[in-house]
């Protein structure tokens, strides 16, 4: 083998290594690109999105909201609406106790043009079911049950205001509404657990139209208190069935007077006494003489009974009695 040939299988060796060694490299450097370009990806994918409020129960227009109806749910980021509520921007507590303009179903974003918020204008209007009002009344310590009445209660409103009569003047209480809502007490609207009693000034109330004439002109006549209504009360049981927290008050139907409550006040209006039942009498006629005997032993002449047939010059002791029996009503005593 002469020096040419070795040199040549030499030069072939050296560049067959050169070539399996950037063989080599390359595809390790692409091993590690790709390598790189998953880690990536599977990063982006891990990556959450972004947070938006949306509606966990269904609302419903002029529903207060509550903590409960809403939650936070992942949203594609493309092309998100910017009245949409973000994660990190406002916390749900701020959402809590608005009323909803219109109704949002399970899962559909809160959008805060539909939604008022506590003291914003308009929010009372928002608040009261379509076709009622509201009134506000004077509130007392003794009239709201030392400050125990919250906004969403049911109470009876009463009166109590003084009469004229004929025996001088009496006090009287009665109902004048029952199971009306208080939608606010002063300007709360709400109520957060583990506030304190708050003894308000006012308390506005959702009515009628009608009714809020009754209570209207009731604060002119005497003083009023709400008597707070049990959740579970039997005799409404039928009534919040149909209704439910829909239901509206109702006009109330009973009173108390103070001849009620002390047995030393005269009862101004005395109830009648019974008319007696009729009475059967006894017509007792002797010759010319009529006497009627009532059941009762009592005797008086009757005026009414009819001449008798007997011919002049009879003796008035005569034998012949005629005795028979005459119904007719009695006179009260």
């Amino acid at each position: 083998m002469n020096s040419k040939r070795i040199v040549f299988l030499l030069l072939a060796v050296i560049v067959a290594g050169t070539t399996a060694f950037l063989a080599r490299a390359w595809l390790q450097s692409e091993r590690a690109a790709i390598a790189a370009q998953m880690g990536g990806q599977r990063q982006v994918a891990a990556k959450p999105a972004l947070q938006v409020l949306v509606a966990r129960n269904a609302i419903r227009t002029g529903q207060l909201v509550k903590p409960d109806d809403l939650r936070w749910q992942p949203w594609p980021q493309g092309n998100l609406p910017p009245s949409y509520i973000i994660e990190g921007k406002r916390p749900i507590a701020d959402f809590v106790g608005a009323v909803a303009r219109s109704q949002f179903h399970v899962g559909e974003p809160i959008v805060e043009t539909d939604i008022v918020m506590p003291g914003s204008r308009g929010f009372l209007a928002a608040v009261l079911k379509p076709g009622l009002r509201a009134v506000s009344v004077p509130a007392t310590a003794t009239s709201t049950v030392s400050g125990f009445i919250y906004a969403g209660d049911r109470v009876d409103v009463l009166l109590t205001h003084v009469l004229a009569g004929p025996t001088g003047q009496h006090s009287a209480t009665e109902t004048i509404l029952r199971n009306a809502r208080v939608i606010a007490m002063d300007q709360k609207l709400d109520f957060t657990p583990g506030d304190k009693p708050d003894v308000a000034k006012t308390a506005t109330l959702e009515l009628t139209a009608k009714q809020t004439e009754i209570v209207t002109l009731a604060v002119k006549m005497g003083d009023l208190s709400l008597v707070l209504r049990s959740l579970q009360d039997p005799a409404d049981e039928e009534h919040d069935a149909a209704g439910g927290d829909d239901a509206t008050a109702e006009l109330g139907d009973s009173y108390t007077q103070d001849s009620q409550v002390s047995r030393l006040i005269k009862d101004p209006n005395p109830p009648p006494k019974p008319s007696d039942a009729l009475k059967s009498s006894v017509f007792v006629l002797r010759g010319a003489r009529g006497t009627k005997q009532e059941l009762d032993g009592s005797v008086a002449s009757d005026p009414t009974a009819p001449p008798s047939s007997e011919p002049e010059g009879t003796k008035p002791n005569a034998p012949r009695t005629t005795i028979f029996n005459r119904s007719q009503e009695s006179v009260p005593q």
